[in-house]
């Protein structure tokens, strides 16, 4: 079993065979799936090295831990302890060379709309190769002339291509509520426990929104300080509520009858979401409490000990990183590429609902399937592409500029470590404020297009 399953990967890694796991227990995987799967993978590897890169923790381990460290990093021509390995140039050049290699597959795999092509064939297989030619991408980064220059224009260019890439992030998001409420309500036609489903989700989503305001009033908010707060938590939690009032009233529901309390369910979860953060990601105020200076609105920590700051500051990279995972590979899919204009599909959609929908399958036509020592591959892009490789790409492409942008901290990197991801700025306070009205907004468009035009919408 040893030798066919080396051969297999051996085929993967040189040639265009469709990656698959040597265990014959693993359940069947499409070969696009495993492609998406192999990008994001490469993807996340790249990220690690970053948040290595701006971590002085991780620093201060190696220079304890690795023998003779000096004289390696003078042997690599790294500088001295490898300072031209870290800090926020670095994360720059690794980031430089992650979006180079999406960039030039994005134009690689222009107007491909056959699997069977040899652009096709590089785009699904040949992974060592694309390892080696992404390896080399992001260390020819380091020896670009002109440092300086260039930090400062590709700083410009990533601010961006970042911003791009969230307002991609957030359509996706908004569509994503849309298919939830599709989904499910198509189930309520055949068994009425998908109605009460709803009526479930939606009361709990409902019930972290309130709860959030009541949390971020008491926190977050303060009788003589934090003015921006109190103003904003006032606003956004004002939009959540008429987006509510608008998906149900009687002319909404009138020209989308399965516009509900769910879809706007989301949508508040997530505005409060970016509220909270945008809240803990403001400098801090103090205010002056019987002659002593006192911090106001922030995180009430109990014991206030560094480990809760790094609970928080976990939790916040895995959702920042999940959120962009989840925008790169969904991005692609018809339904969603019909979301963001990119893929429209004129056919009539079917649904089946069930409670794992977010990577669903665009069809469940399978051309063909091959069984080999290991997990067995299905090729499903036999007589044309599932999704646009160009486009997949280019939001990878957009991804590398977003996470260097957040691990950066956006416009105030100098002296940022990793540890201090939510620690305040104003650009990311304005930037996540921004981004709650953005998503409101392109919510109401929704409802409101079929009345703007209805033409587009008469099927």
């Amino acid at each position: 079993m040893c030798t066919p399953c080396c051969v297999s990967q051996l085929a993967c890694c040189c040639g265009s065979a469709a990656c698959s796991c040597c265990c014959n227990c693993c359940p069947k995987i499409k070969q696009s799936t495993g492609t998406r799967i192999m990008y994001a993978l490469y993807f996340l590897l790249v990220t690690v090295i970053c948040v290595i890169m701006m971590s002085p923790t991780v620093e201060d381990m190696m220079k304890d831990n690795i023998p003779f460290y000096n004289e390696l990093c003078e042997k690599m021509n790294a500088g001295e302890n490898c300072k031209t390995l870290v800090g926020y140039s670095a994360v720059y050049k690794m980031c430089f060379g992650m979006a180079c290699f999406f960039f030039f597959f994005s134009i690689f795999t222009l107007r491909i709309h056959s699997s069977t092509g040899c652009r096709a064939a590089i785009h699904n297989g040949f992974w060592l190769l694309k390892f080696i030619l992404l390896a080399g991408c992001c260390t020819g980064a380091f020896f670009i002339p002109q440092e300086k220059i260039f930090l400062e224009v590709w700083r410009y260019i990533g601010a961006a291509g970042g911003a791009i890439f969230l307002l991609i992030q957030l359509m996706l998001l908004v569509e994503f509520a849309h298919r939830w409420n599709t989904n499910w309500s198509s189930g309520v036609e055949y068994n009425r426990l998908w109605y009460a489903a709803l009526a479930f989700v939606t009361l709990i989503l409902f019930s972290i929104a309130v709860g959030a305001v009541v949390f971020m009033g008491l926190y977050y908010t303060h009788p003589v300080a934090c003015s921006l707060n109190k103003i904003f938590l006032g606003i956004n939690g004002s939009l959540c509520l008429i987006v509510s009032m608008l998906a149900i009233s009687p002319y909404i529901q009138k020209l989308q009858p399965r516009s509900g309390l769910l879809q706007p369910g989301v949508i508040s979860v997530y505005v409060m979401y970016l509220t909270f953060s945008a809240f803990s990601s403001k400098p801090k105020e103090m205010v002056e409490v019987d002659g002593v200076n006192q911090t106001v609105c922030v995180f009430p920590f109990n014991s206030g000990s560094e480990s809760d700051k790094q609970i928080v500051t976990g939790l916040g990279a895995v959702i920042l990183f999940a959120c962009i995972i989840y925008s790169c590979l969904t991005s692609t899919t018809k339904r969603s590429s019909a979301a963001l204009r990119v893929y429209r599909n004129s056919e009539p959609e079917t649904e089946r609902a069930r409670c794992c929908f977010c990577f669903g399958d665009d069809t469940e036509d399978y051309e063909e399937e091959k069984t080999t020592s290991g997990q067995s591959v299905v090729y499903d892009e036999q007589e044309r592409t599932i999704y646009c490789y160009s486009f997949f790409h280019f939001v990878f492409f957009l991804g590398s500029l977003y996470v260097m942008m957040s691990i950066t901290n956006w416009f105030h990197y100098d002296d940022h470590k990793i540890e201090k991801l939510l620690d305040g700025s104003w650009s990311v306070y304005w930037l996540k404020v921004v981004s709650c009205w953005v998503c409101l907004f392109l919510y109401i468009v929704t409802l409101l297009a079929p009345m703007m035009c209805p033409k587009r919408f008469e099927a």
